[in-house]
């Protein structure tokens, strides 16, 4: 059930059981090659698919596309709402919903500058509502929701990075006309940090001149099916665990 097709009282009508969906991406830079959209039409597909084999027995609210992208702030086009005005947004978007009565939200997340304030999010929301043992309150990024390389191991990479081989397999999949020049140019861009397993405070462009990181030039739309369908699928077995957890209990 898309939240946007209904009227308030369809919403009031609703078992408080039902999951709530709430996707979140962002506007930002990717690279030379592919579009400033390109975090929320890939979120917002993958939550598609999803949606479309889970029917009436979840609520999927409309993508926010505003996200945390203040290290990408240095690339025109980008948009972003800074790191604590962010984590305010999403549990607020949240505690909405627990106001209306619903008690299984869960976050669904394609941005990486979004993967902390969404965890900080839920967990504050847990403290406010402590008292409370019928809350599952939940936030996950979609590429942790499945492993591509096992069924196609021509996949280079390992791990998602930025306007990489995954996202631009995506994109190439999903919306080629979107993508600029012949991605097979492009050189790769490595991850590469000194300082591991420390986190390091950065800016996208201490890492990156084009504004990509990964290997874009390995990317094909049929890498890019393989990854919405990974994903839509890991997607759709959380929210069958979400669908039947028994409302109480830590194990579910």
């Amino acid at each position: 059930m898309n939240l946007t097709d209904l009227t308030w009282n369809r919403v009031d009508g609703l078992s408080r059981d039902v999951p709530l969906v709430l996707p979140i991406a962002a506007l930002e830079q990717h690279g030379l090659h592919m579009p400033v959209f390109t975090d929320s039409l890939l979120c917002g597909e993958v939550v598609r698919r999803a949606a479309d084999k889970l029917s009436d027995r979840v609520l999927f609210a409309p993508l926010l596309w505003l996200g945390n992208s203040e290290h990408h702030l240095d690339f025109p086009g980008t948009m972003s709402a800074a790191p604590r005005t962010y984590l305010d947004l999403l549990r607020e978007t949240a505690e909405n919903f627990l106001v209306h009565g619903f008690r299984r939200i869960v976050f669904v997340n394609g941005h990486g500058g979004n993967t902390v304030p969404s965890m900080q999010a839920v967990f504050e929301l847990r403290q406010k509502h402590r008292a409370r043992k019928d809350l599952l309150l939940l936030t996950t990024t979609y590429w942790d929701l499945g492993k591509p390389w096992e069924a196609e191991p021509s996949l280079v990479q390992r791990r998602m990075g930025h306007a990489c081989e995954f996202e631009t397999s995506m994109m190439l999949r999903l919306a080629p006309h979107l993508v600029v020049g012949d991605v097979k140019q492009l050189s790769s861009v490595e991850w590469g940090d000194p300082f591991e397993p420390a986190h390091r405070g950065w800016t996208t462009k201490d890492r990156t001149v084009p504004g990509h990181i990964g290997h874009p030039q390995h990317a094909t739309a049929e890498k890019g099916e393989l990854l919405f369908r990974t994903y839509s699928d890991g997607l759709v077995r959380l929210l069958e665990r979400v669908l039947a957890w028994d409302g109480a209990s830590w194990n579910g």
